[in-house]
């Protein structure tokens, strides 16, 4: 019959219910894994949870820096690239100065150069040409004396004679020559 009593509580118990024994051990494995999970697994992981933080906030923070850097450093190259274009700009211009100056100065010893070519040419024109005058008064003078010798008949071979003659001639025709123009 103790069987049987023993038994019997088993059958007619509420399952919704666990035993005495089971809900002691229960608690008390609850409580063991309660105090190992509080006092070993929580430290941990809050450990772990404050260095990520850390981490992950440091990181931003030197994100945040090396951006700030970087925008420094953009800022920088822009002023240096703006001083760039600004000092090419003036070297342009100073060039372009440079070459109308050189230009200037070319076009002027051209122009020398051509002013004291026509001079030249000029001189030599008037020295062929009195050359040529002197070559044709002497001709001239000569055939005036050969055609004055077969006229008259007699020769004007003397020389004194011969160039007053023609002198005097020449000269007539200039005057001549010139109230023609006149």
């Amino acid at each position: 019959m103790a069987a049987t009593l023993l038994a019997a509580p088993e059958e007619h118990a509420n399952p919704l219910f666990p035993h005495d024994y089971e809900l002691v051990v229960g608690i008390f494995a609850f409580a063991a894994v309660f105090f190992v999970v509080g006092r070993i697994l929580v430290p941990r992981i809050q450990k772990t949870l404050a260095e990520r933080t850390d981490a992950i906030e440091g990181g931003i923070k030197r994100a945040e820096e090396a951006q700030a850097q970087a925008q420094d450093l953009q800022r920088q190259f822009q002023a240096k690239l703006e001083e760039g274009r600004r000092e090419a700009a003036r070297l342009r211009e100073e060039a372009r100065e440079q070459a109308a100056q050189i230009k200037a100065e070319l076009r002027e010893e051209a122009q020398a150069e051509a002013r004291r070519l026509v001079e030249a040419a000029h001189a030599q024109i008037e020295a062929d040409r009195q050359a040529a005058f002197a070559q044709l008064r002497t001709e001239i003078g000569r055939l005036s004396t050969e055609l004055a010798g077969r006229i008259v008949g007699e020769s004007l071979e003397d020389e004194a004679r011969q160039t007053r003659i023609v002198d005097r001639f020449l000269d007539e025709l200039e005057t001549s020559n010139a109230q023609a123009v006149r």
